[in-house]
């Protein structure tokens, strides 16, 4: 469908306005449906689909998202690079509500989640040292700067289970251990992207201190949706900007991430498999 650029909108943004020519797909992929459809459009001169995370109204909580459904329905489409954007709680007191960060590194508290498309036959491990795209990083953070935005440029994501936010324990254990902000969502993602060679890069929109801070030991959904709603613009302004200089040829690692990484023979590999993971692995098992 000559989609080159996906965008996952998180809490707070559930729609890029600024689409023009725009068309909704609905697509079903081997692990059923993804959050919502898709909604295909040009942004910037160039074509790219917007994916609300949490569905239409926010009804999915962050342990039900079809994580595997919604990054594969992205690569059937033809996307090659993705801007997740995030709500997240700060864990530092110079990353403030309202500001932006670009992590590029994460940690994974989760224990409920399915976040590799391989199994059934077919076993693949692609290198994860550097969960996000250098190249579109960058390009996010100078684009978060060129709307006026207070960026920071890397950091640690530590992504935990959820629905329920930190208790005051674990936030203050995140800190000690060094991470940056906490959220619920995109590890699986980056995981995703990276097994399908799609270039990812997360937006993260800071909404608050955690629990953590003197000032926020009790954080609520009505807190985060403020500071999201002033967020929204500065975030939907960030990703125009970022997606008009997105590089139409990639060179970075994520675009051949599988080419050492299948190690099961390919005469053995199920057809099954094959046939329904071929967007992703087809190049590499002929």
């Amino acid at each position: 469908m000559n989609v080159e650029i996906g965008i996952i909108g998180g809490s707070g943004l559930y729609d890029m306005a600024e689409l023009t020519d725009r068309e909704e797909v609905t697509l079903t992929t081997p692990f059923g449906e993804p959050s919502a459809p898709y909604v295909l459009g040009t942004l910037g001169g160039r074509r790219v689909a917007f994916l609300a995370r949490h569905g239409a109204g926010h009804r999915l909580m962050p342990s039900e998202l079809n994580f595997r459904a919604n990054i594969f329905g992205m690569k059937m489409l033809g996307v090659g690079s993705i801007l997740s954007a995030s709500a997240v709680g700060s864990l530092r007191e110079d990353f403030k509500p309202l500001h932006i960060v670009v992590p590029d590194q994460f940690f994974d508290r989760t224990t409920s989640r399915i976040s590799t498309f391989f199994g059934r036959g077919l076993v693949a491990h692609v290198a994860f040292a550097h969960p996000l795209c250098g190249v579109l990083s960058a390009i996010a953070a100078d684009s978060a700067e060129r709307v006026g935005a207070t960026v920071h440029r890397g950091g640690t994501y530590v992504c935990m289970e959820g629905p329920q936010f930190s208790t005051v324990a674990e936030s203050n254990a995140y800190r000690q251990w060094g991470m940056d902000i906490v959220g619920m969502t995109n590890l699986q993602e980056a995981k995703l992207a990276r097994e399908a060679e799609i270039c990812y890069v997360t937006i993260a929109l800071v909404t608050d201190y955690d629990c953590w801070h003197p000032d926020h030991d009790s954080v609520t959904v009505e807190m985060i949706i403020r500071n999201l709603t002033e967020n929204a613009e500065t975030a939907r302004r960030l990703i125009a900007d970022a997606v008009a200089r997105v590089p139409a040829e990639r060179t970075c690692p994520c675009a051949s991430a599988l080419a050492t990484a299948i190690i099961t023979r390919p005469s053995v590999v199920p057809s099954a498999t094959k046939r329904e993971l071929a967007p992703i692995v087809g190049k590499y098992l002929t």
